[in-house]
């Protein structure tokens, strides 16, 4: 039977590839990538560069296809998301079904980690239930931008007998800032933090974390949001793209490591 591999090979760093992903690596004979374009070729040429860097075997083939875009027409959110994945599925099947053999392995390598906010798994679920096409398939968890951010900042995600919320830039601008003491925010293309109120907040940023061009800014969130909004515009205008995360932090609750100024690396 056919096998699939979903591989999480970290934020950006390829030295965030953990042993058994390396090993999983090893055994996949066709990796299937999504083109998202040419100002986002970064994402598919890192993956081609963790296979060069950790396959022994190099008889692997890769397989490429263009990776459908969300309908702008369809205002509601969910429901422009919940097509984009049908639509990809439908892709994803056809892919296994012509470009894997039976008894071949086959992986998607998975930004970050397969299980947060990334939608692969998803999909691979819908192909399974519409039961046209059979395979086995494993999940390799991967180092998240979360952990990545941590490390990069010096700092630990939760307080003592504090929980963590951990959510996206759109229910942010809900107002769910309340409702805890620390907040990891992905997925924020609308710089949301803008409309948090609490002047006390700590603010810890990144993009392009483990990468070359990483940044990181932190300090009081009232303080340097407009400057974080700067050079997140200005960055994904110079790549074509921008992968970025932050913690919202009651200061509080978080132990400091070193200087709190504003650091860009």
């Amino acid at each position: 039977m056919r096998k699939l591999y979903l591989i999480g090979i970290g934020a950006g760093n390829p030295e965030y590839i953990t042993v058994q992903a390396i090993k999983a690596l090893n055994k996949v004979d066709v990796f299937f990538f999504m083109d998202k374009g040419e100002a986002k070729q970064d994402l598919v040429t890192l993956r081609k560069e963790i296979c060069e860097k950790y396959i022994e075997n190099r008889s692997y083939r890769m397989v490429e296809t263009a990776d459908p875009v969300r309908d702008p027409t369809i205002s509601d959110y969910t429901a422009r998301v919940e097509l984009w994945h049908r639509q990809r599925s439908l892709i994803y099947e056809e892919m296994i079904a012509k470009e894997l053999e039976e008894n071949q392995c086959g992986a998607f390598l998975v930004w970050g980690d397969p299980s947060l906010y990334d939608s692969t798994l998803r999909i691979i679920d819908q192909i399974i239930a519409r039961g046209m096409l059979c395979f086995e398939f494993e999940i390799i968890p991967g180092i998240t931008s979360i952990q990545a951010l941590a490390a990069r900042h010096k700092i630990s995600l939760n307080g003592i007998g504090e929980s963590i919320v951990i959510t996206t830039g759109r229910q942010l601008a809900t107002g769910l800032s309340g409702t805890a003491d620390r907040i990891i925010v992905m997925l924020d293309g609308q710089c949301s933090f803008n409309s948090v109120l609490d002047e006390e907040l700590d603010i810890f940023w990144g993009a392009y974390l483990g990468m070359d061009e990483e940044v990181l800014l932190s300090g009081k969130l009232s303080e340097i949001a407009s400057r974080i909004e700067e050079v997140r515009k200005e960055k994904r205008q110079k790549n074509g793209w921008i992968m970025d995360t932050y913690l919202l932090a009651k200061p509080r609750t978080v132990p400091q490591a070193g200087s709190s100024t504003t650091d860009i690396a």
